[in-house]
């Protein structure tokens, strides 16, 4: 799937982001022209089990079958689980599982999020030095080209938990609430709290830290590239929105730390700080929307250790992070326009914007078979723009001087309670095609 050079993010990304865009793809497959009648005012279910087999091709894989399974609700009633198994031609394969919201057993307060990707790919492609044609230059600064990366066929692996505990403020003083009421999958109107700037008031506060590992090899004509991380996250997330999944009203605030202390075969240590702040506006409801909302998001990131070294059985090692994890742009979350991690350096610095709307026409309404196996109970139209740049240290005038830029259209859905989105974004290098469980500014 291409428009001139761009290409599917899932393809040109890494492996975890490949496997969530299949099932993005697979969900949203029905909604070509022709497969659905037109209904107005039409609702469906908010959660129930999705289970679906498919095919395709492409680079990666070769020729491909797969199965996926998931749903929201069946587990726990605040839970959603999703995975997927792929084996292509070309010995390709890749097994993805992701859970959120699963709570502890014994326990009111804590929560975990897991994640689990085993991967094998014809080709993957990593912006990091390494490629011959590019000698003396550094991939992946903000002046870099966009063809200095390394390829060849490798693996991508991940397993990460992170662990939530719901601290006693605002709406978590008594510990977790109920599940929104949900009309057609939006939160019924006054049903829900009333949301303040006052933490203490409103909003679920979370401690969260998250152990992390990830391995990436990648086999070129030119050498052997491996990046290795492990380490763990720490963060404190502000939740103050009317429904998470897909929020109408509020805002998020998630301040973290991300360390990797060297150890369990890692490739460095190094250390990164980020913040993230999102805001959405309500516009209200028209004749023709049920819901329009204006979303904001401004995120920043520095790596404090870039410049430190230390010494590994003989060899000098740097203290930076892998091109994947840290000051990263490009991709399916952050400047969608660009490849995945298309950006990477010292500090980065991204901002954008999304206007969405939630039409009162479902064509998926009465499609039976579409509601049994699908449970589409609605769908949203998304314009949205982006800045960002990477930069080799953190000043407020480096990081706004030269700024990357995109801006494109999106179609998304709520199926079976699960959010897919298919975004198309132009940047000054590309076109691309992104696919992806999950609305933006919730990575």
């Amino acid at each position: 799937m291409s428009t001139g050079r761009g290409e599917c993010q899932s393809r040109r990304g890494l492996g975890p982001d490949w496997a969530r865009s299949l099932l993005t793809l697979l969900l949203l497959a029905p909604c070509a022209p022709g497969a659905a009648q037109e209904t107005a005012g039409a609702r469906a279910p908010a959660s129930g089990e999705l289970r679906l087999p498919y095919a395709f091709f492409n680079d990666a894989f070769g020729g491909a079958v797969g199965y996926v399974y998931g749903g929201t609700g069946f587990l726990q009633p605040q839970a959603t689980l999703l995975s997927t198994v792929i084996v292509g031609s070309n010995s390709a394969y890749a097994l993805y599982l992701v859970s959120r919201d699963l709570r502890m057993p014994g326990t009111r307060r804590l929560f975990v999020d897991g994640d689990l990707a085993v991967s094998h790919f014809g080709t993957i492609q990593s912006y990091i030095d390494g490629n011959p044609r590019f000698s003396g230059q550094r991939a992946g600064s903000n002046e870099s080209d966009p063809q200095d990366y390394v390829e060849g066929s490798g693996d991508d692996n991940l397993a990460r938990a992170n662990f939530r505990f719901l601290l006693p403020l605002g709406g978590g003083r008594l510990g977790p609430p109920e599940p929104a009421a949900l009309d057609g999958g939006l939160p019924v109107p006054g049903a829900g709290p009333e949301l303040s700037w006052n933490p203490r008031r409103s909003g679920m506060t979370y401690l969260e830290v998250k152990p992390y590992w990830r391995s990436q090899s990648i086999a070129s004509s030119y050498g052997r590239f491996d990046q290795k991380t492990d380490g763990i996250a720490f963060s404190l997330f502000r939740d103050n929105t009317d429904f998470p999944r897909s929020p109408g009203r509020g805002s998020t605030l998630r301040a973290r730390q991300t360390r990797d202390w060297g150890w369990l075969g890692s490739s460095r240590p190094y250390v990164v700080n980020d913040a993230e702040f999102s805001r959405y506006i309500p516009l209200g409801a028209s004749p023709s929307f049920r819901q329009r909302t204006l979303a904001l998001d401004v995120w920043t990131a520095q790596v404090p250790s870039w410049n430190e070294t230390s010494v590994r059985d003989g060899a000098q090692v740097d203290h930076r992070p892998p091109a994947y994890l840290g000051p990263t742009l490009g991709g399916l979350w952050r400047m969608r326009g660009y490849p995945t991690s298309r950006f990477n350096d010292q500090s980065a610095l991204y901002y954008a914007l999304e206007y969405r709307v939630i039409p009162e026409w479902n064509p998926f309404g009465r499609v039976d078979w579409v509601q049994r196996r699908l449970g589409i109970a609605w769908w949203q139209w998304v314009a949205f723009a982006e800045a960002g740049r990477v930069a080799p240290a953190w000043t407020i005038d480096g990081l706004h001087r030269g700024m990357k830029w995109d801006a494109g259209l999106g179609v998304r859905a709520m199926a079976k309670g699960i959010v897919v989105r298919m975004d198309l974004a132009r940047s000054s290098e590309e076109t691309s095609i992104g696919m992806m469980i999950g609305q933006p500014f919730q990575f």
